[in-house]
């Protein structure tokens, strides 16, 4: 299996990037491969429908469709603005989902954040959620946040709270185990239907990614 892991900062000290460097490595050594990337790597300017009618998504946009596609699981550390997700978060969002096939379709996804403060970010991996599941993303239903994530860390990027790394790790253990059974036994998948003229007798692996 191959986890695409990304820090939805492109601060150098942000403690999100530390943070999914820190899910990198416990994803490394439970055994699937990562792919460790953060948004500075794609730069691309606000979502504008005429830009994308006159030249076609920006190549940051493609690039990071590419990284998502290559993964069988996505895992998002995101900061979070003023109780909600980043603009630049989002804005990678709308770019990618303009492509076709929709990548973020069926893909399992991880939520984590980290912050300073109290909440550490929770309120905005509520507010991420809404865009990624309304286009497929299988958004695991437990999400982790960091609070106080300024003195979290130690200096070799552990968590200094025992308490919280065994749970960062139970967590993302967790979710490889539903990414490897989605992966692996194609039985387990089952149809979906958002309202009841969305059916299809379509084979559940077959289905349009639109």
């Amino acid at each position: 299996m191959r986890v695409f892991v990304l820090a939805g900062s492109s601060r150098a000290g942000s403690v999100n990037r530390s943070l999914a460097s820190l899910v990198a490595r416990i994803v490394t050594e439970a055994g699937p491969d990562v792919d460790l990337a953060h948004l500075g790597d794609f730069a691309m300017p606000a979502y504008d429908g005429d830009t994308e009618a006159g030249h076609g998504p920006p190549p940051a946009a493609a690039a990071l469709r590419d990284r998502i596609e290559a993964a069988q699981a996505l895992v998002i550390a995101s900061p979070e603005y003023n109780a909600s997700v980043p603009g630049v978060v989002k804005n990678a969002i709308d770019w990618v989902s303009r492509f076709r096939p929709q990548p973020f379709k069926d893909k399992q996804t991880l939520l984590v954040s980290a912050s300073p403060s109290m909440v550490g970010g929770n309120r905005g991996l509520w507010a991420l959620r809404v865009p990624l599941e309304h286009l497929g993303a299988r958004v695991y239903p437990d999400m982790f946040s960091l609070a106080g994530a300024h003195q979290a860390f130690t200096e070799d990027g552990r968590l200094a709270d025992t308490g919280l790394a065994e749970r960062l790790t139970e967590t993302v253990d967790s979710f490889l185990a539903l990414v490897e059974a989605d992966t692996r036994y194609l039985c387990l998948q089952r149809r979906w239907y958002e309202f009841l003229g969305d059916r299809t007798d379509a084979p559940v692996t077959t289905r349009a990614q639109d």
